[in-house]
């Protein structure tokens, strides 16, 4: 039997709109593979490359809306995404911006798609980095789909990202996932976050996570360093009233993730309802560079 959705999927927020590039989009492979591909061909990562990035565009990793970043690359490029792009020259981003791409292409195409935030361990250390996913949804198998864009050669912790397994000890955790774990006491929350030894990670990072895997269910797919309502930063005394508010928003992510069609519709209420848990007109920018942060009015572009 065909899910029934609560939160139309095959719809473009103001975030994966294309806006003039809708052709472009058109135009990409729909293909779990071949859409992969183009997304690494478009967008390079700003952190995890090997190539030598140019200063002058660093500024691309808070091109938010994807008609911005497509904006940036026709003006460098000025052909069909597909197109072999050099390395130095694509846009930089990270994985929330490959998942991106990959939804708008998808939803352009009229097939459900959404952001999963959360962590990954296939990286190659004892580590979970943070980490933002594909769900497409297949009305074949009548499932959701889980797939990596940024992987072309499988880790052997992740043998298919085509297809990546959800569940306990699975290769990719939902923030609510992880959160649990932390909040019973099963994981070290200290061994989640941007990088091994790195300051932006744990406890605090982990509820952060939370509240944006919420925003990104229902089509507020913002920037990792987005920060707003409830979320805190390193060193902030942990306030019990959103922990305890954390702790039964993921609890109803575990639910609606399941596929509680009841609990996500209360969820997304919830989440319109509570200035804690959405980002509203305004949110401060932090930088991964360490730049100063700015504030954001997310009604303007």
């Amino acid at each position: 039997m065909a899910q029934t959705h609560v939160w139309d999927w095959t719809t473009h927020s103001s975030y994966t709109d294309p806006s003039r590039h809708a052709g472009l989009l058109e135009a990409v492979p729909a293909d779990i593979s071949g859409l992969s591909a183009v997304a690494r061909n478009v967008i390079i990562h700003y952190r995890a490359s090997e190539a030598d990035l140019p200063m002058a565009t660093r500024d691309d990793i808070n091109l938010r809306w994807l008609s911005a970043l497509l904006d940036a690359d026709q003006a460098r490029h000025g052909m069909p995404l597909p197109e072999p792009r050099a390395e130095v020259a694509r846009v930089q981003g990270c994985c929330r911006d490959h998942t991106l791409f990959c939804v708008a292409a998808l939803r352009q195409l009229g097939i459900p798609a959404r952001s999963l935030v959360g962590f990954s361990n296939y990286s190659g250390d004892d580590y979970n980095n943070d980490h933002v996913i594909v769900q497409t949804y297949d009305g074949v198998s009548d499932r959701w789909i889980r797939f990596d864009p940024e992987i072309e050669t499988p880790p052997d912790r992740l043998p298919d990202p085509h297809d990546i397994e959800s569940g306990k000890n699975a290769p990719f955790q939902t923030a609510a996932e992880v959160w649990q774990g932390y909040r019973s006491g099963g994981l070290d929350p200290s061994l989640f976050g941007t990088g091994p030894g790195s300051s932006i990670g744990g406890a605090w990072f982990i509820r952060n996570y939370v509240l944006l895997q919420l925003a990104h269910r229902y089509s507020d797919e913002l920037l990792l360093w987005d920060a707003w309502g409830g979320m805190s930063l390193p060193g902030d005394v942990e306030d019990p009233e959103v922990a305890r508010l954390v702790d039964e928003v993921a609890e109803q992510l575990v639910a609606a993730e399941a596929g509680d069609s009841t609990v996500d519709d209360a969820l997304l209420a919830r989440y319109r309802d509570d200035e804690r848990l959405h980002p509203g007109t305004r949110i401060t920018q932090h930088s991964p560079f360490g730049d100063p942060p700015v504030t954001v009015n997310l009604r303007t572009r």
